[in-house]
Order: C-alpha cells, then sequence, then structure tokens
C-alpha cells in the first residue's frame, strides 16, 4: 500500500528505462494497488508487464469494496497475486477462497501467483513444510494439476516479509525444492516447467546469491522495488 499517481508514473518511467540494460529472457513485472491500475497501463511502459495485488473470487454482484476478474481484464493485465501472507494473515483468506480466487483468475486468461509460506511460529515448531505444501494441496485439489501449467508459485516466508530478515539461500532452496518434487509427483513435466519464484525481503545484496539456487526461479519483490535502481539491479540478478 504505496505511492501516488505521480510517484507510480515516475516509478514505471525510471524502471522501463533501466529495463533496456536487463536480458529479453528476464519477465519483468510490477503490481500497483488497484488506484494507480490505470495510470500504470497509460504510462507507455513496454517491457515491464503490469499484475494486480489481489482480487475477489466472484465475478460481479454485492460484494463492496471488491474488485473482479473481469474488472481488471479490462486493464489487459498479465498477473494477479493470490494468497500473499498478508491477505491470509491480517485478513483472514482461507486456503479456500484463495483457491477460489486461483481458478477465477486463469478463467479470466491472467496468470495467478499463488503464494505460499510460513509463520515464524511454524518454522519453530518444525512443520515448515507441511504448511506450505496444505496451502498448495489445497488449490491442486480445487483446480486440478493441470491448471499449475499456467500459474506462478512464490515461496514466501512470512517471517521474513518486510522485517529485513531473509532466509538464507539454503533454507530458501530447501522449501522451493520440497515444492517442485511435490508438483512432480503428480506431473513431472508440470514440475519442471514452473516458476517457483521466492518473495521474503529480496534485495540487491542478495538476489545473487538466492537467484543462483536451483529451484529460485525468480524473486517477489517488495520494498526493494519502490526504488527503480533496486528493482532493475535484482531483475539483472536473474539474467
Amino acid at each position: 500500500m504505496h505511492g501516488s499517481r505521480q510517484q507510480v508514473k515516475e516509478l514505471l518511467h525510471d524502471m522501463e528505462t533501466a529495463a533496456s540494460h536487463v536480458s529479453l529472457d528476464v519477465e519483468i513485472g510490477v503490481c500497483p494497488t488497484f488506484l494507480h491500475l490505470a495510470d500504470a497501463v497509460g504510462s507507455g511502459a513496454e517491457r515491464i508487464k503490469l499484475g494486480a495485488q489481489n482480487v475477489y473470487s466472484e465475478p460481479k454482484g454485492a460484494f463492496t469494496g471488491e474488485v473482479s476478474v473481469p474488472m481488471l481484464a479490462e486493464f489487459g493485465l498479465d498477473y494477479v497475486i493470490v494468497g500473499h501472507s498478508e491477505r491470509r494473515d491480517i485478513f483472514g483468506e482461507s486456503d479456500q477462497l484463495i483457491a477460489e480466487k486461483f481458478i477465477a483468475v486463469q478463467a479470466g486468461n491472467i496468470l495467478p501467483i499463488l503464494c505460499v509460506g510460513e509463520t515464524l511460529q511454524q518454522r519453530e515448531a518444525g512443520i515448515t513444510e507441511e504448511t506450505v505444501l496444505k496451502q498448495l494441496d489445497a488449490v491442486v485439489n480445487a483446480a486440478g494439476i493441470e491448471a499449475f501449467a499456467n500459474a506462478v508459485i512464490a515461496y514466501e516466508p512470512v517471517w521474513a516479509i518486510g522485517t529485513g530478515k531473509t532466509a538464507s539461500p539454503e533454507q530458501a532452496q530447501q522449501v522451493h525444492q520440497v515444492l517442485r518434487e511435490h508438483l512432480a509427483k503428480l506431473s513431472p513435466e508440470i514440475a519442471g516447467q514452473i516458476r517457483i519464484i521466492y518473495g521474503g525481503s529480496v534485495n540487491s545484496a542478495n538476489s545473487d546469491e538466492l537467484l543462483s539456487q536451483a529451484d529460485i526461479d525468480g524473486g517477489l519483490v517488495g520494498g526493494a522495488s519502490l526504488k527503480a535502481e533496486e528493482f532493475i539491479s535484482i531483475c539483472k540478478s536473474a539474467d
């Protein structure tokens, strides 16, 4: 929940300019607030893809304050984030609701970015794998494994979001590997092609090491995305 209309325009302009130094093999996207999507679409940025931070599962109706997939589709978005830890924790979104959102996003021909992750309490209790696989399976069971041929998974340890703490590259890789191996039991092909990205205080100082891990395919960048130079530096780590 950051930015003004002017800041969003300036940030996208600076990102677009800096992105010219990043390989075209690297996919770059940003997810402004709902209020700033129109400004982002009208910014003229071509290299930077756009997404939304959230959505509701129903296409229309008496759901005051919510935004639907058809509404977002009018903006030509590429992605929608579903199940972000803040949506789960602060707003109480259930695994079932997140699965419904995932299905709705795909039905609208937009790519869902499904977030999974554990709290510090869950990690210390030794149930990290159990937690993230439960969150993943809620969507697999509802949408089917085939749906993940057109999806991205983001592993975001809750204890490393907005805290300045970061899972070590080895810790992050371990969970990414668990997620991929779990999917491989259902479809080796999908497990091999799906992008599993890491979100947890990613910055230009740790991005090289994180993105060099075998099963980390990109980053879900938070605070570091508010500065174009910092964000594009992270993008270069994916080259």
